[in-house]
């Protein structure tokens, strides 16, 4: 070949090219298979990171689901009633789009109808073409007609930012990448804030919602877990996420049992107590009696002075006195001890009604109250079904069991004069 010609690499063989592997002078040859080194297997490491990635995706998707089926119904429920008595079943929401959305609908027309040859549509509900538009899509169809829409949804403005926050974790969420903690607690505000703004704020928020919003996969896949709704190592983590102000601050009732009731008695001030009792609240505790000998058990088992417990818990019950005897119903606030062995202490609010919420935290041989393992429970009678059960196949809570070993050892104990 001339100098001024295109010279090819030589080959794996001997230097130039030639000889010792057979191949032509002037033809490249094919890379032998060899080990790159490259590993397939995930360690322990990894397979935590794609978990994490895989349950913050999955929250995230049942957040998106909600806001897209709920916005999906207030586009017909405004729009089909103006457009389908001129443009039929089918056709209506092709005359809704118009002109500009003309792209758009049509692909959506196309994946439904190749979906149908292909028997994809699971539910009847879903054959058509509305069913196959994205969260976009029908955001278009909103704006578009922002004067239907008016009447129903008040500030245009703050449903669009809150559609901005949202698409952020629909593209991550899409395109399965990482999506950070940050986004997903962004998109977690932005869909409650939506279905809000969208009139479906019954599913996700109840009477309780300024001390703890019922969470969308809670109500999904609630049993899974009866009605547990937080789980925390100890109390101050507890406390940081659930501050006792908005635990016990909209008490109308409240039960609490334990040792010394420290949650109650040493982090809400008996002026925010008696306030609390003077707008209607009924409190009813229940002190582990301070010269039982359970309580000198519970000294042995901790490795504490003997009589500092009784002290202490002697101490809180004469707090509790104390801010009964400022109450103009002084019957109002029940303080009664129990000599039984204390198996836990539980602060169950507003147990009688739908709104119910129960700190609940089990006695350690070794662990201090501070130190102990919290549950956080919904109360309310919530009765959660399976899918493809009846009624007596319902997953009952733990709230319910808790509140039963109240009454009885309630029942059991004896009045504080």
């Amino acid at each position: 070949m001339s100098s001024g010609g295109l010279e090819l690499p030589p080959g794996d063989g001997v230097p130039g090219g030639e000889g010792g592997t057979g191949t032509p002078p002037g033809a490249v040859s094919l890379a032998q298979p060899r080990e790159i080194g490259a590993g397939l297997d995930w360690d322990a490491a990894a397979w935590s990171e794609v978990r994490t990635r895989a349950r913050r995706a999955g929250r995230a998707y049942i957040w998106l689901n909600l806001v897209e089926q709920r916005l999906r119904a207030v586009v017909a429920a405004v729009l089909r009633p103006v457009y389908e008595p001129v443009h039929g079943e089918d056709e209506w929401v092709v005359a809704a789009a118009g002109p500009a959305g003309q792209e758009w609908v049509q692909r959506a027309v196309a994946v439904r109808e190749v979906s149908r040859r292909k028997g994809y549509l699971l539910d009847p509900a879903d054959d058509n073409v509305l069913s196959f538009l994205t969260l976009p899509q029908l955001r278009e169809l909103l704006v578009q007609h922002w004067p239907c829409f008016e009447p129903y949804l008040d500030d245009r403005r703050e449903l669009e930012l809150a559609l901005d926050e949202l698409e952020v974790a629909r593209n991550v969420v899409s395109r399965n990448r990482a999506l950070s903690q940050t986004v997903l607690a962004q998109a977690e505000r932005a869909s409650a804030r939506l279905l809000d703004i969208l009139g479906g704020s019954s599913a996700t928020t109840g009477t309780t919602a300024d001390r703890l919003p019922v969470d969308a996969v809670e109500d999904l896949v609630g049993d899974r877990y009866a009605d547990v709704v937080g789980v925390h190592p100890d109390r101050v983590r507890l406390q940081r996420q659930l501050p006792v102000e908005d635990l016990f601050g909209s008490a109308r009732r409240l039960d609490a049992v334990g040792i010394g009731l420290n949650l109650l008695v040493q982090n809400y001030s008996g002026r925010r107590l008696v306030r609390l009792a003077e707008t209607g609240c009924r409190a009813r505790l229940l002190f582990l009696n301070p010269a039982s000998s359970a309580v000198r058990r519970r000294e042995r088992e901790l490795g504490i002075k003997k009589g500092e417990m009784s002290r202490s818990v002697e101490m809180n019950i004469m707090h509790m006195r104390r801010v009964r005897d400022r109450l103009h119903d002084p019957a109002a606030f029940e303080i009664r001890v129990f000599d039984e062995t204390p198996r836990f202490t539980a602060y169950l609010v507003n147990g009688d009604g739908a709104d119910g919420l129960a700190v609940v935290q089990s006695y350690l041989r070794k662990a201090r109250g501070m130190e102990a393992p919290v549950l956080v429970l919904r109360g309310g009678g919530r009765q959660v079904l399976r899918e493809g059960r009846g009624a007596d196949d319902s997953v009952g809570g733990l709230f319910e069991t808790y509140r039963e070993e109240f009454e009885g050892v309630w029942a059991d104990s004896r009045p504080v004069s």
